[in-house]
């Protein structure tokens, strides 16, 4: 008999996936420098992509090689920048702190297609953007307006908020993608993800960042390669092919509930009120604005 998982099983497990990337990304700061575990989560993702997308690749190559300064900009953007930004702000912030901001991406997608791209936005719309940005500067202030007016901020908040916003503007251009088959264009923008990244590591190598070579190091990657990159990737895209982007794009906010879950487990990380708080205004602007990313 044939198994036949679940689309909406699919969509959670991606979600739990990607929430063990976060709480790894912050467990291993000490062990592993956040770009050599960017540079090394591709790498390994690319091994694993490379074999799966082969008959594609040779059926979409013209088309890949024609289009090569998109899959450039999408590499940096939404493999390389999305990734190293968010690891590095791990290095300084919470875990909990980071999948809370990172709940803004819906919210910034829309504010960004706005601001930059002409997109018409309803007076409920434009409110529930201001709710959500209200939302993340609680977080960020750790609910005490003093820390904006002070400008004692912490830095790792604003490097995953530069995440977001590298991860919004790549969803954005999403639409401007060469048409391929999702693993050509995958294996694309991790190729040039990773020759973008690959500098940025040797500076941190150079600057005497090494990462400790043991099996706990090891496993850590393996997971960010295997199972957030490349398994939450397919398990994210059957799910969404298969009940389409509305109702797979609500699912997109069990990340901070799983990633939470998993920080008090593993980090002992306790949430505060002004995560609550925060949270709930961010989800209250996503639901003014439809609820889904888009």
């Amino acid at each position: 008999m044939h198994f036949r998982p679940s689309p909406y099983l699919l969509l959670v497990l991606a979600n739990v996936l990607w929430a063990g990337n976060w709480v790894i990304g912050r467990a291993m700061r000490g062990d592993i420098p956040p770009l050599a575990l960017s540079f090394w989560r591709w790498m390994i993702a690319l091994v694993f992509i490379l074999p799966l997308a082969r008959p594609h690749l040779r059926r979409d190559w013209p088309m890949l090689t024609s289009s090569w300064r998109w899959l450039a900009l999408f590499g940096l953007l939404g493999t390389a920048t999305y990734n190293a930004l968010a690891y590095v702000g791990l290095q300084y912030t919470t875990a909990t702190n980071g999948l809370l901001l990172n709940s803004f991406v819906p919210v910034a997608i829309v504010a960004l297609g706005w601001a930059f791209m002409g997109k018409r936005l309803r007076s409920v719309e434009l409110l529930g953007v201001a709710i959500s940005l209200l939302g993340v500067l609680t977080i960020v202030a750790r609910g005490d307006p003093r820390t904006l007016t002070l400008l004692e901020l912490n830095i790792g908040d604003a490097w995953v908020i530069a995440s977001v916003l590298a991860w919004a503007i790549y969803t954005l251009l999403l639409p401007l993608r060469p048409n391929v088959h999702p693993l050509s264009f995958l294996a694309g923008i991790s190729f040039f993800g990773l020759l973008e990244l690959a500098p940025a590591y040797g500076w941190e190598i150079a600057s005497g960042r090494r990462m400790t070579l043991d099996w706990t190091t090891l496993a850590a990657i393996a997971y960010t390669g295997v199972f957030a990159a490349l398994l939450g990737f397919v398990f994210w895209n059957r799910g969404v092919a298969e009940v389409g982007p509305a109702k797979a794009g609500l699912y997109y906010h069990l990340l901070p509930v799983f990633g939470i879950a998993l920080s008090i487990f593993f980090l002992a990380e306790q949430p505060e009120v002004y995560h609550a708080l925060g949270v709930a205004l961010i989800f209250a602007g996503i639901g003014l604005n439809g609820g889904k990313p888009r």
